[in-house]
């Protein structure tokens, strides 16, 4: 593994490890959008990646990072990030739910998250889904060597305000690999100011807008953790790992 301006860089056998870290947790947000229901518990969910995690023999990622008490992030409606699952909260029609899931395969690290719609949801609700979706492809599709980390930003702001949206600030994406947390932080606006990293190849990124209906504020509820738009109101996430390579962007985290 290499270091470019504090940025490691994965070689192949690595980046195969990691996909297959991604592939698993990929997986497992496949089996979580399947049980996706009015009704459903969320803590059920949580049930669903431990149980995952323990078939395929991997460590969640999330459980006990800095005191996180939970294997799954399970955020819903204005619940940006970070989101508790609980045995009183139950899925209802109408509802967005994003799962943000990690797990550590062979010493490296997965991540990624999607947002889900219960039933049948408003008009807005599916356009802000829509396209935070698509704007994290905008933004994958300048991951490309010779670019810089800001052109990713760039693409996904510009995408995201299109469409008169807020894009959260207080969180970003980020690099990873053998931590989860690695450099670059990839912010989905641009800086001012501040000069991007280039992109070079055997990067492996964490790509991850945060998307709302209305400001792009953020309060933490009491419990230290779950982000919630100031406004109230309804956000969404959409988050894939990728890898730079001289022949451009390549996803990790998809499934079979």
């Amino acid at each position: 593994m290499k270091k470019f301006r504090g940025v490691f860089l994965k070689n192949e056998k690595e980046i195969g490890l990691m996909r297959e870290a991604n592939r698993i947790v990929a997986t497992i947000l496949d089996e979580l959008g399947e049980h996706v229901r009015p009704g459903v518990p969320t803590m059920e969910f949580e049930k669903i990646c431990r149980a995952r995690c323990d078939e395929y023999g991997v460590r969640p990622a999330f459980l006990g990072y800095q005191g996180f008490p939970y294997a799954l992030c399970c955020s819903v409606n204005d619940e940006i990030v970070h989101g508790f699952p609980s045995e009183t909260r139950f899925l209802a029609e109408g509802d967005i739910v994003s799962f943000d899931m990690g797990v550590v395969y062979e010493g490296f690290f997965g991540d990624s998250a999607r947002t889900y719609a219960v039933g049948k949801v408003s008009q807005e609700a599916q356009k802000l889904m829509d396209v935070t979706r698509e704007a994290l492809y905008q933004g994958i599709a300048e991951a490309t060597p010779g670019n810089n980390l800001y052109d990713i930003s760039a693409a996904i702001q510009e995408y995201v305000e299109g469409f008169g949206f807020g894009i959260v600030r207080r969180f970003v994406g980020h690099g990873i690999g053998a931590r989860l947390h690695e450099k670059p932080e990839i912010p989905n606006f641009v800086p001012r100011g501040m000069p991007g990293v280039p992109l070079k190849a055997g990067m492996v990124l964490a790509i991850e807008p945060m998307v709302t209906l209305g400001s792009h504020e953020v309060e933490v509820l009491e419990d230290k953790w779950t982000a919630v738009t100031k406004d109230r109101k309804l956000s969404a996430h959409f988050e894939h790992t990728i890898a730079v390579t001289s022949n451009g962007p390549v996803i990790l985290s998809l499934s079979e």
